[in-house]
This record gives structure tokens, sequence and C-alpha cells, in this order.
């Protein structure tokens, strides 16, 4: 992917260190590889910025992968034979950011993507080492794509499930494109202009830039604090900031 100039500039006219980051792409589209994806078109944008960062990025098709319905860890536990989520989550966990990519069909996000926050759930009750949900202390945004309208809608969902699980989502987290309403051409199709669409490159950017920051924020802060948040206290009986002689 070929940044343009104001991006490049961007990129290396700072002195932040983003080198210790890890950031997670996850591709809903419902097409396995090699077939083009567009949602992996405009992904590649903010890709690149973080590429251009230094920052480790890893790409997955969710459609390359079994992935099995279900709200558990590991559904080969709930008798299907196969199951990738319990090594994607893995990866989930050793980033410092998530991006979930996916088209927009009838309006809404994909199935894929959908299953994918699915299995983000199950998972979600897992607690780190100080007591809170898992997911505290990451940052999450999503990528839209499509030839007819709900990038907005879509967005809405997938941000808010995410902070649901524990993410932390930062401003304008979210990037898309569509292009005219009705049946018409695809982020990447030749005719569609979508790569030198002025709006959605400049959000894809700050997308990109407001999940560099705040990952980098939390990184250095160590999270999340905890206080307040920590599903093993609340367990054990503290109510925080109010009178409980027991669990001060």
């Amino acid at each position: 992917m070929t940044l343009n100039e104001t991006q490049l500039e961007w990129c290396r006219s700072h002195d932040w260190d983003f080198s210790d980051l890890k950031a997670l792409f996850l591709n809903c589209t419902l097409k396995k590889s090699p077939a083009p994806s567009h949602t992996r078109g405009l992904m590649d944008v903010s890709v690149a910025i973080l590429e251009e960062n230094q920052v480790e990025v890893e790409v997955i098709r969710a459609a390359d992968r079994t992935l099995p319905p279900g709200v558990y860890p590991d559904m080969r536990e709930r008798g299907w034979d196969e199951d990738d989520w319990p090594s994607i989550y893995e990866k989930v966990m050793g980033a410092d950011i998530l991006v979930l990519g996916s088209p927009i069909w009838l309006g809404e996000k994909s199935s894929i993507c959908q299953r994918v926050i699915e299995r983000l759930y199950g998972n979600s009750a897992i607690l780190n080492d100080r007591g809170q949900y898992a997911y505290y202390g990451r940052v999450g945004g999503c990528v839209i794509t499509g030839n007819e309208d709900g990038v907005k809608h879509c967005a809405m969902g997938i941000l808010y499930a995410l902070q649901h699980l524990g993410y932390t989502i930062p401003p304008q987290a979210d990037a898309g494109w569509i292009g005219e309403a009705g049946p018409g051409p695809s982020y990447l199709d030749e005719e569609s202009g979508g790569p030198d669409n002025d709006f959605t490159q400049r959000n894809t950017t700050f997308m990109t830039w407001n999940l560099l920051h705040a990952a980098r924020m939390l990184k250095d802060r160590g999270g999340i604090p905890a206080h307040g948040n920590q599903r093993s206290a609340w367990d054990a009986g503290c109510r925080f900031d109010h009178p409980n002689p027991e669990h001060r």
C-alpha cells in the first residue's frame, strides 16, 4: 500500500516510539483466500501507517480459519472436531491494538464478523493478573467497506461490542468506504475512486493515529487502573468507595 505525502510526513515527523506495540487485524470478509478482499484493501492503509511506525502487524482472514459458532473459548469441548479460535485468541491477547474489518451485507456487518465477536465474547470472563477482565488495557477499532449504506451502523455495533468486552475505544476509531447508493463498484474496483477518496483516507489515517496514541498511553501506564473494576474483588465482597469495613 502506497501512502500519500501527508500520511508519510505524519509518520516521519514525530519522535514517539511505537516499536514495542503489536496490532492484529481480523478481516471478516466472506471470501476465502486468495480471492481479492475490498475490506483488506482499506485495512492496508491502516496497516501501512502502523508499519511505517515500526508496529508489528498481523492480518488474519477469518474465512480461512475454522471458527465454529459459539460463545465458549474452545468449541472442541462442545462437540466440534476443529476450532482455530484458541490460537487466534493467543494473538488477540498478544496485541495492543485490535481492528476488526467487515464488509456490509444488507446493511449489517458480515456473519463472520458477528461470529468473531461472539468468539471474543467467549473469552471475556477470563481475568488478568489484577482481577480485571482480560481485554482491559487494549484498544480497538474497525474498518468497514461496501457498496451499500451502513458504515456507521456497522461501526456502531462493532465498537459497542469491543468496549463492552473491555477494549478502550479512542476517538474516531472507525473508518469506512461505500460507493453511491445501489449496486456499483467496490473499494478496489478501478472505477470506484475508493483508494483516492479524501474523506476515507483522512478517517482511516485519523483512526490509526488515535489507536496508536491510545495504545501508547495505556502501555506506558500499565493499562487501566485496577480500582473499581475488578471482578475478583467484587466477587470477594468489595464494594468500591462504599462503607464496607471488611474489604477496604
